[in-house]
């Protein structure tokens, strides 16, 4: 595998008087480190989620609907229908162990995590904090029907605001298209005007922590470039990918499950999902066949 540089550590920018915890790198990883990730990345199967059960009917006020987007999980999986980790309530049957990461990222990791500890505050890292989870999302088009029943391509490269609960610092990886990332006040805002946005680019990485970008901001990405044209890997029916993000953060250990151990219900509730990953991973074709209930 070929590596990057050690600690590339310069460059990094935050902005006079901004609060504590936010660094942006650009150029961090390398251009081999980005071939080896892309050419992993070509062998990846992703899914597309649905946001709740399918096998009852959703929350009260709530539709049923697909992600806009599909996704890879790493680490632990959170799947969407078990309605993700949120602490202090939303601990159980949450993350269900996944595949490790590939060594190309996990050398990434490790000197992100080296960055982290070396240029935050260490009352914003948790004890035993790691970036053992990591959220793989896919931007770009998405192929639909419309109501005339013809098909027709749209763009669904973004994400509304919305909180990361999961404790400590949390690091972002971009490969392709630039996209606008933004964080807005978290209240009772209308409208409101962002406090920062950063367009992240190609081979860049993006850390915040602390209590003001973790709970006192939302942040969202609004959209994503359209320059280059260039696609990138997997091959996904129905949808042209032009921007890859690892989203990398820390669940302690004691919340991450196998599926065998996750409750009958929430077993039940991803049983679909398990299948289709087995189809292309040992790892989720060995815990399938571990589950009490096969």
């Amino acid at each position: 595998m070929r590596r990057g540089p050690v600690a590339p550590q310069r460059g990094a920018r935050r902005a006079a008087g901004e609060p504590r915890g936010y660094l942006y790198l650009p150029d961090y990883v390398s251009a081999a480190e980005r071939a080896d990730v892309l050419a992993w990345l070509a062998t990846l199967h992703p899914i597309w989620e649905m946001r709740y059960p399918t096998s009852r009917p959703p929350p009260v006020g709530k539709q049923q609907r697909p992600l806009l987007r599909p996704v890879y999980w790493l680490g632990n999986w959170q799947f969407a229908c078990l309605d993700y980790y949120h602490p202090p309530k939303g601990i159980a049957n949450r993350c269900v162990a996944a595949e490790p990461y590939p060594k190309v990222l996990a050398a990434i990791v490790a000197r992100a995590e080296a960055l982290v500890r070396a240029k935050l505050a260490p009352s914003d890292i948790p004890p035993q904090w790691h970036l053992n989870t990591c959220l793989v999302n896919f931007y770009g088009n998405r192929e639909v029907t419309d109501a005339a029943g013809k098909q027709k391509w749209v763009d669904s490269a973004r994400v509304g605001e919305h909180r990361d609960f999961e404790p400590g610092p949390v690091v972002s990886l971009s490969f392709g298209e630039r996209a606008l990332l933004q964080f807005i006040p978290h209240g009772r805002h209308v409208n409101p005007a962002p406090v920062k946005q950063e367009w992240l680019a190609d081979r860049s990485l993006q850390v915040f922590g602390g209590s003001y970008w973790k709970d006192e901001t939302l942040h969202r990405v609004q959209r994503v470039e359209t320059k280059t044209k260039n696609l990138l890997g997997p091959a996904i029916d129905g949808f042209a990918t032009r921007r890859i993000n690892f989203t990398f953060r820390y669940v302690p250990v004691a919340h991450v499950v196998p599926y065998a151990k996750l409750s009958p219900q929430a077993r039940h509730d991803v049983h679909a999902y398990m299948q289709q990953l087995a189809t292309h991973s040992q790892f989720f074709a060995a815990a399938l066949r571990a589950a009490p209930d096969r």
